[in-house]
C-alpha cells in the first residue's frame, strides 16, 4: 500500500473544492483518469481523461497497471461504485481508495434518518421490483436512479404495487451548489425537471399496515404466478423451516413447479435454482422471479432431472418436489458434497414408500403432514381434509 499505481478517488457534486490534500495530489500526478462525463468535467481532466466505455468494462483501466492512474467515483466507491468490481481484479498494494461521505450518507443527513435503520438501493440498472421485499409501514429506503425521468417511474410502480402512499422526497445533486429537495407522494407524483444525479428517499410511514410480504415462510399462494402446481402455504411453510435457509446459500429446487420454494428461498437471503420440466411452469417461475425482484439471485433452467443438474453449482441444500423417484436418488445423493440439507415431499402411496426406503438407507427424519380446513357443511361448518404429504428430511 506504500505506493500503488491505482487511487480511486470519491468525487461530490462539489469537484475538487471538496477533495483531500491527497484526493487532489492523485490526480495531479495521475497519468490518466477514468471516471463518467460529468466526473471528469468537475475535475477539469484534460486530455488525461477517459470516459467509462459503454458498456462498463474495467479492462481499459488494468491496461495501464504500474501507471499513475485515477478512477473518480461518487462518493463513497463501495458504496454501488466501481471500487469492489475494481478490487477483486487487484492484488491489495496495487490501490488505495480515498472516499468521501456518499449519496446514502448525504441524503440520511439531509432527511434526518440513522443510516443504519435505512435501506440502502442501487437501482440505476436494477427493475423497481427489487423494492418489494424490503417495503413496509415504517421502511425507510433511499434509492440511487440512473436519471431524472426515473423518480416518476419508481413513483408508477409504488402505485401500482401497493405502496402509493409512500411519500418521496426526490434528492437532486447533493453535496454541490446545484443541491434541490423536493417532496410528493407517490399517487399524485408531479414532481418535473427532475435533473441527474437523483436519489429517491422512501418514507413508508402512511403505508398500510398490511403492505408488503410478510418475513415469515409461508406467504399465501395468491402472491404467485401459478397453474395450481405450487407446494401450498402451510406446506411451504414446513418446507422452508426443514431447508433451513441461510443468508448466501444455494438451493437447487427440483421439480419447480411455480417456483414458491425458491422464492421464499430467496426471499431469506439465498440464491436458487429451480429445475422444471413444463416450458409453461418454466415461464411461471421466471414471472415470480421478476415480480419478487429476485433476478440474480434466481434462475429457472428447462429440463428434467437428473440431466439437468450437469454442470450446475453444487447446491448447499436440495428441494424435490412430488418426492421423486428412484433414478433420481440414484444420481442425485452420490453428487451432494457432505453437509448438503435435503428435503422431499410426496404425496402418493409409491412415493411415499420410496421416500421411507431412502429414510432406512440414508437416515434423517420422516414427517407426515395432515392439515385440514374447515368449509361450509350445510349450514354447519365441517373439516375439508388435504392429502396428506410425506417429508423426508436429512443432513447427507
Amino acid at each position: 500500500m506504500a505506493d500503488p499505481w491505482l487511487t480511486i478517488v470519491g468525487l461530490g457534486e462539489d469537484g475538487l473544492e471538496g477533495l483531500s490534500d491527497a484526493s487532489r495530489a492523485a490526480i495531479v500526478r495521475a497519468e490518466v483518469i477514468f471516471g463518467g462525463p460529468r466526473h471528469l468535467d468537475l475535475v477539469a481532466a484534460d486530455a488525461r481523461g477517459r470516459a467509462w466505455p459503454v458498456p462498463f468494462d474495467i479492462a481499459p483501466v488494468l491496461e495501464w497497471r504500474g501507471r499513475p492512474t485515477v478512477v473518480l467515483a461518487s462518493g463513497d466507491p463501495f458504496w454501488f461504485g466501481a471500487g469492489s468490481t475494481l478490487a477483486r481484479h487487484l492484488e491489495p498494494g496495487e490501490w488505495r481508495a480515498i472516499p468521501l461521505a456518499g449519496v446514502f450518507s448525504l441524503a440520511c443527513a439531509r432527511m434526518g434518518w440513522k443510516i443504519e435503520e435505512t435501506v440502502c438501493m442501487g437501482l440505476h440498472a436494477a427493475h423497481f421490483a427489487r423494492l418489494r421485499p424490503i417495503l413496509a409501514r415504517g421502511v425507510r429506503a433511499v434509492v440511487t436512479l440512473r436519471d431524472g425521468a426515473a423518480p416518476a417511474m419508481l413513483a408508477e410502480w409504488l402505485v401500482g404495487s401497493g405502496f402509493g402512499a409512500a411519500r418521496l422526497t426526490v434528492l437532486e445533486r447533493l453535496g454541490g451548489t446545484q443541491e434541490r429537495l423536493r417532496q410528493a407522494n407517490a399517487e399524485g407524483f408531479d414532481v418535473t425537471g427532475i435533473a441527474a444525479p437523483v436519489a429517491v428517499a422512501i418514507d413508508g410511514a402512511n403505508l398500510p399496515k398490511d403492505a408488503g410480504l410478510s418475513r415469515a415462510s409461508g406467504l399465501p399462494d395468491d402472491e404467485f404466478q401459478s397453474d395450481g402446481q405450487i407446494t401450498k402455504r402451510p406446506v411451504r411453510a414446513l418446507t422452508l423451516s426443514a431447508l433451513a435457509p441461510r443468508p448466501g446459500e444455494l438451493l437447487w429446487d427440483i421439480g419447480g413447479g411455480s417456483g414458491s420454494i425458491s422464492v421464499e428461498w430467496c426471499l431469506a437471503g439465498g440464491r436458487a435454482i429451480a429445475v422444471e420440466t413444463r416450458a409453461d411452469r418454466v415461464t411461471n417461475i421466471r414471472a415470480n422471479i421478476a415480480g419478487f425482484g429476485l433476478a440474480g439471485r434466481m434462475e429457472a433452467v428447462e429440463g428434467r432431472a437428473p440431466e439437468a443438474l450437469a454442470g450446475l453449482l453444487l447446491p448447499d441444500a436440495v428441494f424435490v418436489g412430488g418426492g421423486g423417484n428412484a433414478e433420481l436418488y440414484a444420481a442425485l445423493w452420490p453428487r451432494l458434497p457432505e453437509g448438503t440439507r435435503l428435503v422431499a415431499n410426496g404425496v402418493t402411496l409409491e412415493t411415499e414408500a420410496l421416500l421411507a426406503q431412502m429414510q432406512a438407507a440414508h437416515g434423517g427424519d420422516l414427517l407426515r403432514i395432515d392439515l385440514a380446513q374447515a368449509v361450509p357443511l350445510g349450514g354447519m361448518r365441517g373439516w375439508n381434509a388435504a392429502r396428506p404429504v410425506v417429508q423426508w428430511s436429512v443432513v447427507k
